[in-house]
């Protein structure tokens, strides 16, 4: 077997948030550097795994995803002092004015929650994040590739054309996506990580050429509480082409397998993609500090292994996963599970 091509850039690691507010609380972020650095540690003692440093983005490559002013923001934030950190002020965004994304205290125009903080070091980490994601996905069919994986951090799932949010810049799951649609006609995302992708969602909603798969928990108890419930099945030439399963806390690996083979598998072989991009959240673990689902690792290696045998050029972009001690064993344990599905 070819080693796995694994895509991630040193400066992912000068992005450090210090906290976040979490329902009037200040605490710890959870978003931390040993997130990737445990999953780093893991790749580089596998020989599976060939890590790679990815190619700057092409222009443009963002800009079909985000907004201008989105951007404008970002790079306002570069003005920051290294090391300080600016956390927008976030209104209901009904009555909120046009915005001004060159005045950084007009950054809750384009923010949904108060633990995504703005800092000099973001854009630069975000950018390189969304540069392992394209490349994760422009490799598949290459030499034989089939398999890919793109260790972005920060995660994008929750970012939409003109929001971020959810610890989530840009989206990096949708610009492996539209790669992949161009050059193939018909895309499946799915979502495994433990919340909602409503910014994923929101990007594909209308489109009948992306299927959008979510497998999460509850949004009624769950981040982000206003997007992810069954009855979202997409809109207009796109309805019938996004699939939410929402499940309860403590869901355990026979009742999510049971799911995945009963929903998720169906749903993937009928809409017959011609590559799949896997958003991987991780924090799904039973251990997980932000998550009340009971999956183990061995598990975690199931699900990939189901996935597998559906023999689909596949992109992993790392979403969630908060356990960091464990974070690179299931990182590897998923990405096995993939490999021997596909043999």
């Amino acid at each position: 077997m070819n080693p796995l091509p694994t895509f991630f850039h040193p400066e992912q690691l000068a992005f450090k948030p210090r906290y976040e507010w979490a329902f009037g609380e200040r605490i710890d972020h959870p978003e931390t550097t040993a997130r990737a650095e445990s999953i780093l540690a893991a790749v580089q003692a596998d020989p599976m795994f060939s890590l790679r440093v990815p190619d700057e983005l092409p222009p443009g490559a963002v800009q079909s995803v985000h907004s201008q002013p989105l951007m404008t923001l970002y790079h306002t934030a570069t003005l920051l002092a290294p090391g300080e950190t600016f956390y927008p002020t976030v209104f209901p965004k009904e009555s909120q004015g046009r915005g001004d994304p060159t005045r950084l205290q007009h950054a809750g125009h384009w923010c949904f929650d108060a633990g995504t903080p703005l800092t000099h070091e973001a854009l630069p980490a975000a950018t390189w994040s969304a540069a392992c994601a394209l490349e994760a996905a422009r490799i598949l069919g290459r030499d034989g590739v089939a398999l890919s994986y793109a260790l972005s951090r920060p995660p994008g799932h929750h970012a939409t054309r003109g929001l971020f949010g959810g610890y989530c810049y840009f989206n990096n799951a949708a610009i492996a996506a539209r790669h992949l649609r161009r050059k193939r006609k018909r895309v499946a995302i799915l979502d495994i990580d433990y919340h909602h992708g409503n910014g994923t969602q929101s990007l594909f909603y209308r489109d009948p050429s992306v299927l959008f798969v979510s497998i999460h928990a509850d949004p009624t108890d769950a981040f982000p509480y206003f997007a992810g419930f069954p009855e979202e099945s997409g809109a207009g030439r796109g309805l019938g082409y996004n699939m939410n399963l929402a499940l309860p806390r403590g869901t355990d690996g026979a009742h999510y397998l049971r799911v995945l083979d009963d929903h998720v598998v169906p749903a993937l072989v009928a809409f017959a993609p011609d590559a799949l991009v896997l958003s991987a959240g991780l924090d799904t673990y039973h251990l997980d500090p932000v998550g009340d689902f009971e999956l183990t690792t061995e598990d975690l290696h199931e699900v990939g292994r189901r996935l597998g045998r559906l023999r689909l050029p596949t992109a992993v972009i790392q979403e969630g996963g908060y356990y960091t001690p464990d974070l690179g064993l299931n990182a590897t344990a998923l990405l096995r599970g993939i490999a021997a599905g596909q043999r």
